[in-house]
């Protein structure tokens, strides 16, 4: 006679593996940030690496370059993202989704061969790429983190409920009154998440400074310059800062969220 073993889970032991994962990836890596910013090579307490970050000016200088090419791009990103993925969330093609797939196929292929192959046609568009830095960069970062704006804007756009704009419509609205009053308000959650996946990234990803040119002015690639010299306690302090202001960023856009979530209940 065979007795057959039924394993049930209740909610917390579910929750064992993540936990586990926080723990060992999130955690603990926070915590070896956190003691080596506010420590010296020989191990002792100190602010003098938060108060080396506010006084140099090449620290800072990069903060705002950083701060610049990502607000530039995100700007750039959803100029070009919101009237595509509105065409495609309000056209009756019967195969917009084939055309969502060819505007998200270039983050399926390798990222490097994506840069190397933007490269060249700047090169042959610029010839020498070091006397446009900002320029190249915004395009790169732009060509890079589109798609990550397009599908958010999608997303919210194509969710719209559509007895709304025609009850705007037939209350007398014309076209420019009903995107600005009623599609624009609710697709504000698409903007959001696009934008937090747009500016935050374009803070610290210096492999395309890199790869289009041999430079070091943004945050990611001047944290790396610190460990790659094992200054490890300046660059975990330039790290821990950088994570508080993707912190407050993203408190921030979580605020907008929510009252975009009201106004949107206030007009259902």
């Amino acid at each position: 006679m065979t007795k057959t073993i039924s394993l049930r889970f209740n909610r917390k032991q579910l929750c064992i593996p993540y936990a586990a994962f926080l723990i060992l990836f999130v955690i603990c890596p926070l915590l070896v940030i956190i003691y080596f910013a506010f420590t010296d090579g020989t191990g002792k307490f100190t602010f003098d690496n938060l108060v080396n970050f506010f006084s140099n000016t090449n620290t800072l200088g990069t903060l705002l370059n950083s701060i610049a090419i990502a607000v530039v791009t995100t700007i750039v990103c959803l100029a070009i993202a919101y009237p595509v993925a509105y065409i495609l969330a309000r056209s009756k093609f019967k195969r917009k989704y084939v055309l969502l797939m060819l505007l998200v196929l270039p983050m399926w292929i390798n990222f490097t061969l994506r840069i190397t192959a933007l490269k060249e046609i700047l090169s042959a568009i610029e010839g020498n790429l070091a006397m446009y830095p900002f320029l190249n960069t915004v395009i790169g970062m732009t060509y890079d983190f589109l798609p990550f704006m397009i599908l958010p804007l999608y997303t919210s756009l194509s969710k719209l409920d559509k007895s709304l704009t025609e009850a705007a419509e037939d209350l007398g609205a014309n076209g420019f009154t009903v995107f600005m009053r009623v599609v624009l308000p609710l697709s504000v959650p698409g903007i959001i998440s696009g934008v937090t996946m747009v500016l935050l990234p374009s803070m610290t990803n210096y492999v395309v400074l890199d790869m289009l040119y041999n430079s070091t002015y943004i945050m990611g690639s001047l944290i790396g310059s610190f460990f790659a010299v094992y200054d490890w306690n300046n660059g975990s302090m330039i790290s821990l800062i950088l994570l508080i202001i993707i912190f407050i960023i993203t408190l921030v856009t979580n605020r907008f969220t929510n009252d975009s979530e009201t106004t949107g209940r206030n007009l259902l």
